[in-house]
């Protein structure tokens, strides 16, 4: 890597916690500034305007949410356990897996009527998340885990629509008790479906 690039990914490392945490709109390039310690010339170098460096410190966030997600994942052997895990990475909102909480409901809930590029970002992570959460159902079903009968494609996207409202429930109220009893709700709907 050379010296630009790492100054442009220490600089979408500084900068990804402030844009989850304060948003697209409320982030100032002053406040990058401030993290990262460059004057404003040192960042337009390396990017053209605030708007490029949101884009890369949104993909560096969901990045860092999915990399943390599949390291959990991989602990385990079987689907339940998997889907165990899935809940398990996002049912800490005081500690979220990325700093700011989950991105996909940050930037998601910013940008949903104003910004369509964020907009699309988000949504292919999102179709992303409740793909892999039906994979792992299916494989689960396959492998005879799961009743033949578990509709898997409804199954992830009721998972993952409660599991991110328990999130967003819990971050408004500030502790994880929201998201705790959607989680221990999942856990039930999962083991209800073993074989």
């Amino acid at each position: 890597m050379s010296k630009g690039e790492q100054t442009r990914q220490f600089i979408i490392e500084k900068a990804a916690p402030i844009f989850n945490i304060k948003g697209v709109e409320a982030t100032a390039m002053s406040d990058i500034m401030q993290a990262t310690k460059l004057s404003k010339g040192s960042l337009y170098v390396h990017f053209e305007n605030k708007e490029v460096l949101a884009l890369a410190a949104i993909d560096y966030n969901m990045d860092m949410l999915g990399k943390k997600v599949l390291a959990k994942l991989s602990t385990h052997k079987t689907m339940k356990g998997k889907l165990f895990a899935f809940i398990d990475v996002f049912a800490d909102v005081i500690n979220p897996p990325v700093e700011g909480g989950c991105p996909m409901i940050n930037f998601g809930m910013e940008a949903d009527d104003t910004n369509p590029v964020i907009k699309k970002k988000v949504h292919s992570r999102i179709e992303y998340a409740q793909q892999l959460l039906a994979e792992l159902l299916q494989e689960g079903i396959q492998k005879g885990e799961f009743k033949a009968s578990l509709n898997y494609k409804e199954f992830a996207t009721i998972m993952f629509a409660m599991l991110e409202g328990g999130i967003i429930i819990s971050r408004v109220a500030g502790n994880n008790t929201k998201v705790n009893l959607v989680s221990k709700a999942l856990k039930k709907m999962i083991t209800a479906q073993l074989v």
